[in-house]
């Protein structure tokens, strides 16, 4: 006769929430976007542009700035959004604004004579956006239809 021991080594693996891991998805994205902004500082000549009023072919303005803290607005709300909309709206709201910031995120490569660092940044920001399209879209369900509809109808299933 077998006896079956359990390993006492053995890890308990949780699974983890939908929103948890959108949220944290949601904030690698932000924290990749703002970093590689950060590292570009370092590119010779970015600095003096930016002294000059230059991003790149843009003149720093009003706009510009509003229009640049929009874009990176978006990451850092989903982060708040993937946890706190009910689940149907963040499923929405997780796949609409992950695709839309796929194109966004590929715009920095674009031109670029640094393609590797612009190349890598998109790519680790590409990863985490289909991962986001990919848990939004997977999003757990809570049961057959018709059972979801019986229990909100107070019969029993």
């Amino acid at each position: 006769m077998s006896t079956r021991q359990t390993d006492v080594r053995a890890l308990d693996d949780q699974r983890v929430p939908v929103r948890a891991v959108l949220a944290a998805l949601w904030t690698g994205v932000m924290l990749l976007y703002v970093y590689v902004d950060i590292l570009a500082f370092y590119r010779p000549g970015t600095v003096e542009d930016i002294l000059d009023g230059r991003v790149w072919e843009l003149a720093i303005t009003q706009t510009w700035a509003t229009t640049a803290l929009a874009l990176m607005a978006l990451p850092i709300l989903m982060v708040v959004l993937s946890v706190t909309l009910p689940a149907r709206a963040g499923r929405v709201v997780n796949l609409v604004v992950a695709a839309l910031q796929l194109p966004f995120a590929a715009f920095n490569v674009v031109g670029e004579t640094w393609v590797w660092f612009y190349g890598l940044g998109f790519a680790l920001e590409a990863v985490l956006l289909v991962l986001v399209l990919r848990y939004a879209w997977a999003w757990p369900r809570t049961g057959a239809p018709a059972t979801a509809a019986a229990s909100r109808a107070g019969v029993p299933a």
